[in-house]
């Protein structure tokens, strides 16, 4: 089970063979605090808001933006992401993803941080990718798998964390894996997923 609608994560999961299903939890989000303590406060929150069986798997995963002590959040609007992309424009901001597993009575977590160093925008540069529309719905208003990428100079660290779910950091927690056969994660009704 995982508890996200981010379709990054889906599609690394789906890269990777995992079954699953999905179940978007309606979490209300820490929005402030240290990186890292945000992050996995999301991600567990996220899991055990869709916890509804005793003994299931759920993965919970958060992921944000910061800067100068500052988190950079999903913008809400055009204008929040204007902000935010100006913010981010010349400098190397940290992405710090939450990660929490649970199973049964037992919750294990993890974090992974990546710095990305983005280029210098101009506003014409600001303006293309706001006309994109791939900005909503992303911690720090981009997608560096998408069209986001054009922004970034360098990273430093796991671009699956960037995109959203980090490879690394999750098979640590959870190093059987990508051995499950039955954990299937599709909007689908799950008893047609079945093998």
């Amino acid at each position: 089970m995982v508890a996200s609608r981010s379709p990054g994560r889906r599609e690394i999961l789906e890269l990777l063979g995992v079954r699953f299903v999905v179940r978007p939890s309606e979490f209300a989000e820490v929005e402030e605090g240290p990186a890292e303590g945000v992050a996995v406060a999301n991600a567990i929150g996220k899991a055990r808001a869709v916890a509804r069986e005793e003994g299931e798997v759920v993965l919970g995963v958060d992921t944000v933006v910061e800067l100068g002590g500052r988190l950079w959040g999903k913008p809400g609007d055009a204008g929040e992401a204007r902000a935010t992309l100006r913010a981010l424009s010349g400098e190397t901001h940290t992405v710090v993803s939450g990660v929490a597993l649970l199973s049964g009575f037992s919750e294990a977590t993890a974090t992974c941080a990546t710095a990305v160093r983005f280029r210098a925008l101009d506003d014409a540069t600001v303006d293309w990718y706001l006309a994109t529309g791939e900005w909503r719905e992303r911690a720090g208003g981009y997608a560096i798998q998408g069209a986001g990428c054009a922004l970034v100079a360098a990273i430093d660290g796991d671009w699956t964390n960037v995109v959203g779910l980090p490879v690394a950091t999750l098979l640590a927690l959870a190093p059987d894996l990508l051995g499950w056969c039955n954990n299937v994660f599709s909007d689908g009704d799950p008893a047609e997923l079945q093998p």
